[in-house]
């Protein structure tokens, strides 16, 4: 189904033509005058020069030609030149049918559908999640939703940091509280436990205890620096400890993520590129791309156009261990071998930026990717507190993500309890769902790349542009719709008639762009192009909402058509939020 805007462009292309002007001239905006117009065309005004005719003779002479046109009820030349444009009515409210009659609203899904790989995520195993893993999950589960609605095949990879040193400092210090156990005699020749011997909450005390005990003592570094180094070349013990970290943090890790409603296609980490480094590291060497740089084996990435220095991409270090290149490296080989994909997004901290520069350029130059294949750095800035600062608990510590969500529940639970008498199990499963819209909403509404305050008061307000401002919007359609259904002579099939009112326009005018917005939010990876658009559509039904009689109305024919809108405005509401990551309750 075509875009609504497609629709108004061909008109004006096919005016500018039968005016005797160029049909490219036919270029079409929305209004930055919504008060005058709908949509504008400037295109006179380029053609001036090429025709020298004043631009307002130009746009006379096309607006002529529109008189007869069947999507546009007013056109207009306004000096110097602009072409304002006004929407029929008949025609707005038959491309809505339209719209409520496709499973996709009329989205039109990729002819050509594409492997794309969104590499997000990234936490360490052995670590809680913390407020610093926020970003990377949400918008990197907006995008992976948003491709798999275009019609893509999306693969979502968590990555996880399960190969470095970290692991090294876990060994090490349960080594230290627990000699006698089986990983730890080098004779042990039978079969390892298998159950871990630690729970989640044992591990991830264990980890910060080894990491600030090795910061004090340089032996104990040396033995988990050994530890890790022995892990990465098969040590049989480590390798069985290594196993019981990834599972059981594995297993946390998963009811967190799902805590937030994200989820991965794939649970995959740099450990799962090892075997790829050895024959990586040889072809690098052996096609002449890498060379030895105070030690260190390098692959130079600087290009002529730089402005800035860019380091060479460091394979190996003096000592012979991989580092976070290889190992993003090793990952695209084995991505290329797995899936072949077309295009592989990253959704990581802004700082990274330049590691990605780095990586990318590695594996143009050393052909490790298909020459075809689209990487992609989506980088984010940090999620701050009102100070400024990053956001800390109220210690000053990093605080735990299960934390953050539990507050924000206890605070939309107080709320809901507060406004109307429900059960507790009602009023707890609601704040859950309205509590992971405040969170999702208030991050993905700020562009990906800047810096934002995370705000727990502004967040879960039921007013202002949030979360729950959204979803009680969509709650009080879904209230309207189901007083409708238990009336009298109400019906099931119903069609939007043509607008009767300002406000009635203005909200098929807002639904009508769902297609647009979407296409563009693909083309840029940019979720809050969503959020600003349902922001401006739920404030458009509340317009619409308290000028109208909805229920009240007399004629059952223009009755059932307001129910058709709203059934439409629903259905854009839901199907926009469920690609940011959550959903609406039924009451709030």
């Amino acid at each position: 189904m075509k875009k609504i805007f497609e629709f108004i462009q061909e008109e004006l292309e096919n005016a500018f033509e039968a005016a005797g002007y160029d049909r490219g001239l036919g270029k079409v905006t929305l209004s930055n005058r919504p008060d005058l117009c709908e949509y504008q065309c400037n295109g006179a005004m380029a053609g001036a020069k090429t025709y020298r005719k004043a631009p307002i003779m130009i746009a006379n002479d096309v607006v002529e030609k529109l008189q007869e046109s069947t999507c546009i009820q007013e056109a207009e030349a306004v000096a110097p030149g602009f072409i304002n444009l006004k929407l029929d009515r008949e025609f707005l409210a038959g491309y809505l049918n339209q719209m409520s009659e496709d499973a996709h609203l009329g989205f039109e899904t990729a002819k050509e559908p594409k492997t794309i790989i969104v590499d997000y995520g990234g936490a360490n195993v052995a670590k809680p999640l913390h407020v610093g893993h926020l970003r990377s999950a949400i918008i990197g589960e907006s995008i992976k939703r948003i491709g798999k609605f275009a019609g893509h095949h999306v693969i979502g990879d968590v990555h996880l940091g399960d190969w470095g040193y970290q692991m090294g400092l876990v060994i090490t210090e349960l080594k230290k509280r627990k000699p006698e156990l089986p990983y730890f005699d080098e004779n042990f020749a039978g079969e390892y436990p298998e159950e871990a011997p630690f729970t989640i909450g044992e591990l991830e005390e264990i980890y910060p205890t080894a990491s600030a005990y090795a910061k004090e003592h340089e032996d104990y570094k040396e033995e988990a620096l050994q530890a890790t180094f022995l892990l990465q070349n098969g040590h049989r013990g480590y390798r069985a400890v290594w196993k019981h970290i990834m599972n059981v943090s594995v297993t946390d890790l998963k009811k967190n993520y799902g805590n937030l409603n994200v989820d991965f296609d794939l649970w995959k980490g740099e450990a799962d590129a090892q075997e790829y480094i050895p024959d990586m590291v040889e072809y690098m060497k052996k096609e002449g791309y890498a060379h030895i740089d105070n030690g260190a084996l390098v692959v130079d990435v600087k290009e002529e156009t730089d402005t800035k220095e860019i380091p060479p991409c460091m394979i190996l270090k003096s000592d012979g261990a991989a580092l976070y290149d290889t190992t993003d490296l090793a990952t695209l080989i084995e991505r290329e071998k797995l899936y072949q994909p077309d295009e592989v997004i990253y959704v990581v901290d802004k700082r990274q930026e330049l590691h990605f520069v780095q990586v990318f350029r590695c594996a143009r130059k050393t052909k490790i990717v298909n020459e075809k294949t689209d990487l992609q750095f989506v980088g984010f800035g940090t999620m701050n507190g009102k100070d400024g600062k990053p956001f800390k608990t109220r210690d000053g510590g990093v605080m735990r993500l299960e934390n953050l969500i539990r507050e924000i529940n206890e605070e939309m639970y107080k709320k809901i309890t507060d406004n109307r008498t429900v059960s507790e199990e009602e009023a707890r499963k609601t704040a859950q769902i309205v509590g992971l819209s405040a969170i999702k909403y208030g991050d993905l509404s700020n562009q990906a790349s800047k810096d934002y305050v995370f705000d727990v008061d502004r967040f879960t307000s039921f007013e202002g542009n949030t979360g729950p401002y959204i979803l009680y919007t969509i709650v009080r359609i879904k209230s309207i719709l189901a007083r409708y259904a238990e009336m009298e002579g109400s019906k099931t099939d119903v069609k939007l008639l043509s607008a009767c009112s300002d406000s009635e326009k203005a909200l098929m005018l807002e639904a009508a762009k769902f297609n647009s917005v979407i296409e563009n939010t693909l083309e840029e990876l940019a979720p809050h192009k969503i959020c600003a658009y349902i922001y401006d559509l739920a404030n458009t039904f509340n317009r619409f909402y308290h000028e109208t009689k909805i229920l009240a109305e007399e004629d059952n024919e223009r009755q059932a058509s307001f129910i058709a809108l709203l059934t439409v405005t629903k259905k854009v509401l839901e199907t926009c939020i469920d690609l940011l990551g959550f959903e609406a309750p039924e009451r709030m």
